[in-house]
């Protein structure tokens, strides 16, 4: 039997359901959904995504025997609506709509009023007496074909009727007369004819075949490429295609078409939330060429309409149990539903319906988990604008997506790109955005456009980005030619600063000063059945009190990582650490000196030169020590009662020193040498290739001193607070290892230290030494290694560079390559090669539990705020992940995500 190609919908029935979205698409899907379900649903059929892939493979040539289907099913489709293709008398107009199985909201074509021709036009004029509203969808039919199918670009169709409304001196398109509509049709065909270089096509058969090859030809355009690449889309076969019975909001003042969705898609809070036009076509709506009405309003001009709509939503909502966001179109009041799909909302909107939802007994706790994205998380952290601060605002428009987003304006989506990836930030502004736009929508802060409205395309696409939006400022005059706008007698140009208020819907020129976000109750509610779900424990990387507190008011549940390099250059502290290098060397000579003179007196002889090079080498590290203790003493303060793992000094040395001759200078004058000297000693510790070089454990070796200042501060710090009545928990953490010898060398200086210090302070502490599992060698003999380590610390960023061979700072410059041509799949620093880098980690743990049984195992690269890294820690079964205070609640939400998907 030959495989289904085309799948039916209609009269109350249809071939499909929702369950299909990988071969119908989501939107085939639904509309097959919503058939079954009784729902006012327009005929059509919908031909598969399979079919894509095959025409696309096929290099644009139809399957064999697909002709034959979608025939079979025109005719089905001219039965149930009782019309014919072409036929004057009873014309059947379709719409032809792509749908892929994820949403990807006007990235590909559409094409309406599917079916007109010259006679057909005739025939409507005669069977209705409207002339205006059958010129009205011609025109709009060739407009929309010759763009989308012909490649005619739609500017050179809206010059014409911009030209036609200025003769006739009217605004809007709907104040065109019928004879100036017919004269703007004349002038299309004109337009088609000279662009594509032939007559518009008048049978309705090759209109059809053309419009769904236009379809399967945009899931490869370049704006629908970009949204699947910004949006991590993958593994699609391509788009369906839904071609559907016409019905029409345009065919008077009984008419209407509109959008709406079951819950407010900025706020989350459950109302009815939309807009609509009445007279007018869909493309209206999310286009913004007309500013559409407010929902409520539909109530008082279409009672009965409004209530049939209120009762579907609700019962839509109900059915798919999620927010819907719906196209709906009223032609001679009697509703059509055209659309349902799960809506885009923003973070703070995803967040409070899982919460609602939950409170509703519609969801379960696991489905509100799965319901935000981890990265939607990150948006609600970001901040607003002070509310002290001084606005000042030039204009207002609607609030179309929330946040405060200050930045340059430019006015294209190539400049903003461009400038983006200079390290500018910039705002768009645009008269209205088009799919083409995604790519500067998304390098963007914020976009601003003098047209449309709540579910536009821009306020649709920014809520779904996270991005600040204001739409349909109307007193915005944009002039592109000029790269400048104006309001009033103020005029801003390309590269002014401007600042965006998303929630208000406010423009203000230059920039307001923002504040730190405060979180909503929804999203400790959140949090909570997140941590009820997930298992893995998440620690926080944090190197200062601040940040520890910040992350522990995030839900961080210790610290993961705590950096102690990062604290000797704060402040003055720099220049012991400075004095130290410089006497390091000297140091570290004589020690090798006294170690080998083979009598006491030829260590005698040495003893003076030894003393000296000794007491500047301790000197300067007796002066860190207050700096350090101090230090931890406040973060241990901070995650009072919960772990923090302390990693010693892991660069290096070279990172302390300047490279320039000028701080040299400052350097040699300030430590009272000569710059020769600062000069020969930047010269002696320069490495070519310092991540491979003597760092970390290397330097503990070479200088156990240094170790051993940072244990003695680490101890005396926690012995402190604890004096102080609160509970704490230090883990000291040796870097780099590559196997245990050496662990077992640097161990014993940092035990016997302690031990100095217990016996000081005559009193003691629990803690705990482990190690940071970063070499493959240490991953490999991972079982002789745990018996000196009491933890491991996978430290994913270096164990990925030396596994792939990869410098991690230099990569950057061609790993995208690798990435687009599909090498790798992602960028093995931003997310964990699993494959590789991965089957380490997991032979690591496997290995380190052979050699102590309850070894703690954890991550602290950058990966331990990855959703999709946290999901194959989960698996492998590590303790915690660790990862910057912002990105805590993400992982949180990643690891509660990790538990469901691998149930």
């Amino acid at each position: 039997m030959a495989k289904k190609r085309v799948y039916f919908f209609g009269n109350g029935k249809a071939e499909g359901d929702a369950t299909m979205k990988t071969i119908l698409g989501g939107k085939g899907a639904n509309l097959a959904e919503m058939t079954n379900l009784g729902v006012p649903v327009p005929a059509g059929f919908t031909v598969t995504t399979k079919v894509c892939d095959e025409y696309n493979k096929g290099k644009g040539k139809w399957p064999a025997g697909m002709a034959k289907e979608v025939e079979a099913n025109v005719v089905k489709l001219e039965k149930a609506m009782k019309a014919k293709f072409g036929d004057p008398k009873k014309p059947l107009l379709v719409s032809v709509r792509s749908g892929a199985a994820v949403s990807m909201p006007g990235m590909m074509n559409t094409v309406l009023n599917l079916g007109l021709n010259d006679d057909v036009v005739a025939g409507i004029i005669a069977k209705t007496g409207n002339e205006r509203f059958a010129y009205d969808i011609y025109r709009r039919f060739i407009d929309m074909f010759g763009d989308v199918v012909m490649g005619c670009h739609h500017e050179k169709f809206e010059e014409a009727i911009h030209a036609a409304k200025k003769k006739a001196k009217v605004q809007d398109d709907n104040e065109l007369t019928a004879e100036q509509l017919k004269a703007v049709v004349e002038d299309y065909k004109k337009i088609y004819k000279k662009n594509v270089g032939k007559m518009f096509p008048q049978d309705p058969r090759e209109q059809l075949k053309l419009s769904i090859n236009a379809v399967f030809g945009s899931w490869d355009c370049a704006r629908a490429i970009k949204y699947r690449q910004l949006n991590n889309i993958k593994g699609l076969l391509g788009t369906a295609v839904n071609v559907q019975a016409m019905v029409f909001g345009n065919m008077g003042d009984d008419c209407a078409t509109g959008v709406c969705f079951t819950r407010n898609p900025s706020t989350g809070k459950k109302e009815f939330y939309g807009e609509y036009l009445i007279n007018a076509q869909g493309e209206d709506v999310v286009a913004g060429i007309r500013t559409p009405k407010p929902m409520q309003k539909l109530g008082k001009e279409m009672p009965k309409a409004y209530k049939q709509l209120t009762n579907l939503m609700t019962k839509l909502e109900k059915h798919y149990k999620d927010m819907q966001d719906m196209e709906f179109t009223i032609q001679e009041n009697i509703l059509y539903i055209l659309q349902t799909r799960t809506g885009k909302r923003t973070a703070a909107a995803a967040v409070k319906c899982a919460v609602d939802m939950v409170a509703e007994k519609m969801i379960k706790a696991k489905d509100a988990v799965m319901r935000v994205e981890p990265e939607q998380l990150d948006r609600l952290l970001h901040p607003s604008f002070d509310p002290k601060a001084k606005r000042d605002v030039i204009t207002k428009g609607l609030p179309a997506s929330p946040g405060a987003a200050v930045g340059q304006v430019v006015f294209d989506a190539e400049t903003a790109e461009e400038w983006r990836d200079n390290g500018k930030i910039v705002i768009l502004v645009r008269i209205e955005t088009s799919p083409e736009d995604i790519g500067g929508m998304d390098a963007a802060v914020g976009i601003l456009t003098a047209r449309g409205g709540m579910t536009s395309h821009a306020a649709v696409v920014a809520r779904g980005m996270g991005k600040c939006c204001v739409a349909g400022v109307s007193d915005l005059n944009i002039n592109y030619k000029t790269k400048k706008f104006s309001v009033g007698k103020l005029t801003i140009k390309q590269g002014d600063w401007i600042s965006l208020d998303g929630t208000a819907g406010t423009v203000m020129n230059g920039k307001v000063a923002t504040v730190e976000p405060k979180l909503s109750g929804e999203f400790g509610k959140f949090m909570a059945i997140c941590d009820k779900v997930r298992t893995l424990g998440v620690r926080t990387n944090a190197d200062t009190p601040e940040d520890a507190k910040r992350a522990r008011q995030f839900g961080a549940e210790g610290i993961g990582l705590c950096r102690t390099e990062h604290m000797f250059f704060e402040g003055t502290r720099i220049w012991p650490v400075r004095s130290m290098i410089l006497a390091a060397d000297d140091y570290a000579a004589m020690l090798a000196k006294i170690e080998e003179a083979g009598t006491d007196k030829e260590k005698k002889a040495i003893a003076k030169e030894y003393a000296v090079a000794k007491k500047q080498f301790e000197g300067s590290l007796a002066k860190l020590l207050p700096y350090q203790r101090s230090d931890f003493a406040g973060i241990f303060k901070a995650m009072a009662g919960l772990p923090v793992t302390v990693r010693l000094l892991d660069p290096p040395l070279h990172e302390f020193l300047p490279q320039d001759k000028e701080n040299q200078a400052e350097m040699a004058k300030r430590l009272k040498v000569t710059p020769k000297q600062v000069k020969a000693e930047v010269e002696k510790l320069h490495e070519f290739n310092p991540m491979l070089g003597h760092r970390g454990c290397r330097l503990a070796v070479t200088y156990p001193a240094i170790y051993r200042m940072q244990a003695r501060a680490i101890i005396e710090a926690a012995l402190k607070v604890k004096k102080s009545g609160k509970v704490v928990k230090p883990e000291i953490m040796i870097p780099l290892i590559g196997g245990v010898e050496e662990l077992k060398n640097v161990k014993a200086e940092v035990i016997d230290e302690i031990k100095q210090v217990f016996k000081e302070k005559k009193t003691r502490i629990a803690y705990l030494i482990g190690t940071m599992i970063e070499v493959p060698r240490a991953a490999l003999t991972a079982d002789e290694v745990a018996k000196e380590a009491e933890f491991f610390s996978f430290g994913t960023n270096d164990l990925t560079q030396m596994t792939m061979g990869f410098s991690r700072d230099d990569a950057g410059k061609f790993l995208g390559e690798y990435v687009n041509k599909g090498i790798y799949e992602v960028d093995p620093f931003q997310a964990l090669d699993q494959a590789g880098v991965g089957k380490l980690v997991e032979m690591g743990v496997k290995l380190g539990r052979k050699g102590r049984k309850n070894l703690k195992c954890g991550i602290c690269g950058e990966h331990g705020g990855e959703p999709s890294s946290i999901d194959f820690c989960y698996r492998v079964g590590l303790n915690y992940v660790s990862c910057s205070p912002f990105r805590v609640p993400i992982a949180r939400l990643a690891a509660a995500q990790a538990v469901i998907n691998n149930s």
